[in-house]
């Protein structure tokens, strides 16, 4: 999903207490109303990803909406490949003289994958957050775990940066790096320089959730293939790899020496997930109508259909992601 938004009302409201974050409950827009900002893939001309990170003025809103984040975030848990943890593991397990991890999570949001990946790490964890807004970044470090796998403490840190701009020196001391929804909203120079970052670190990168560019939705519709289309044109606009990413990173990656893992993640909506559905699908086929203003008017009748069916509980939608686990050669030259 693209990592963009709408601005909600001109200003970032006052950045909330400790109380306030645990609850902070998913906004959803009836039909007539436009979806939430940041949610689902659907972009305005000119606009960057969230993880093309700036100085914020006093009038700059959140460019990805909490309630948008906490929508997708059971799904993304339930959704990421927990069959790269146990050789993530092997790998962390085997660096030398560490006396904890240092794990740096790019375009963090609000936090999720610490949220679900340091419970499944043993040893005590500092996590370096990144992100452009700090806003998120406030979300993030104060629903951050607190504890490992083992009990081990888990502390945390935020940094607004530019995932564009990282090299080996700003990841020095780095156990690992971290991404979620990231790799489809970079182009591919920057998915190079990500990776001259992480190899010559000589640190393991976990980068989940990147689109695939493959939907299926039941029952199906004449119009799926022509809106899946048109989405991923959408996708690679500006340069941006969209669902060629994972295939391009995994190059790069290779190319600088490092081992890597790739597993399905695909999102798997029903009738409980019908909240995140229905907005994904504004944006999935606004994004489509976008980049072909000739699908308006009958995309129009396709999202009222499918949306009518979300609400009934009579859709399925599976979208289509991949997990990438990079296991880089220690700079020591450790196993």
């Amino acid at each position: 999903m693209r990592k963009t938004a709408t601005k909600q009302s001109g200003k970032i409201p006052a950045q909330p207490g400790p109380w306030e974050v645990a609850s902070v409950k998913p906004v959803v827009p009836s039909d007539a109303e436009s979806v939430i900002p940041g949610a689902g893939p659907s972009t305005h001309p000119g606009e960057r990803p969230t993880v093309r990170l700036r100085d914020a003025g006093p009038d700059d809103a959140p460019r990805y909406a909490p309630e948008w984040l906490e929508l997708r975030e059971g799904p993304d848990a339930a959704a990421r490949a927990g069959d790269l943890i146990d050789p993530l593991r092997i790998r962390l397990a085997n660096l030398p003289g560490k006396a904890g991890l240092v794990i740096h999570d790019l375009g963090c949001g609000t936090g999720s994958m610490g949220r679900w990946l340091a419970p499944r790490l043993d040893g005590p964890q500092h996590w370096i957050l990144h992100d452009r807004d700090p806003y998120l970044l406030h979300f993030a470090a104060v629903a951050s775990p607190r504890s490992a796998a083992d009990g081990s403490r888990v502390t945390v840190e935020t940094r607004r940066g530019d995932v564009g701009l990282l090299t080996p020196d700003a990841l020095a001391g780095a156990s690992l790096v971290t991404a979620s929804a990231l790799l489809d909203v970079l182009t591919r120079e920057e998915i190079g320089t990500l990776a001259t970052a992480c190899t010559g670190a000589g640190c393991p990168a976990l980068l989940t959730l990147s689109v695939a560019g493959r939907v299926e939705l039941t029952p199906a519709d004449p119009l799926d293939d022509e809106i899946a289309d048109a989405f991923n044109a959408h996708q690679r606009r500006g340069g941006l790899l969209g669902p060629d990413a994972v295939t391009v990173a995994c190059e790069a990656f290779s190319e600088r020496g490092a081992t890597v893992r790739l597993h399905p993640s695909a999102w798997r909506l029903g009738p409980a997930e019908s909240a995140l559905t229905a907005q994904w699908l504004r944006g999935w086929v606004g994004a489509a109508v976008e980049e072909r203003p000739e699908l308006k008017e009958p995309a129009e009748r396709y999202l009222r259909d499918r949306l009518e069916a979300c609400r009934a509980g009579e859709l399925k939608v599976v979208v289509h992601h991949s997990d990438l686990l990079a296991l880089s050669r220690p700079t020591d030259g450790a196993s």
